[in-house]
């Protein structure tokens, strides 16, 4: 089975890459929490990321710590928050975000709808900080 991530993965549905190499991507939200909310996700479909290799759980974290840095960069945020929740789709992703306060990072901010023209701007910018 493919979970809407491998479906990004293999081009089957668009997405904004902010990353990728053969064990983890990156992914600009179609729901974002704020501007410039990024998932970053295994290749391979694993549910709980408390399953994820650790090979993989170190790139996921040192890819999502390389993607903070871009957004401290180029958001205005006091902080970038690090998500992982593991509910809404069953293959493991790290959400970073960048934030301000708690508030900022209560998914009840989720966008319903975006500009993708913005999405494609926020990736291209992070992708050339990384």
């Amino acid at each position: 089975m493919s979970s809407v991530f491998s479906l990004i993965l293999q081009r089957k549905i668009p997405g904004h890459f902010v990353y990728e190499d053969e064990n983890v991507f990156a992914i600009m939200t179609i729901n974002p929490i704020a501007n410039g909310h990024v998932l970053v996700i295994p290749t391979q479909e694993v549910d709980q990321w408390s399953d994820v290799d650790e090979t993989t759980r170190q790139k996921l974290f040192t890819t999502a710590h390389r993607i903070a840095e871009a957004q401290k960069k180029i958001f205005p945020c006091e902080r970038v928050a690090l998500i992982i929740a593991g509910f809404e789709v069953p293959h493991s992703h790290l959400h970073v975000i960048p934030a301000a306060s708690m508030h900022d990072v209560s998914f009840s901010n989720a966008a319903a709808t975006v500009d993708h023209s913005e999405l494609a701007g926020f990736a291209k910018s992070i992708a050339e900080l990384l």
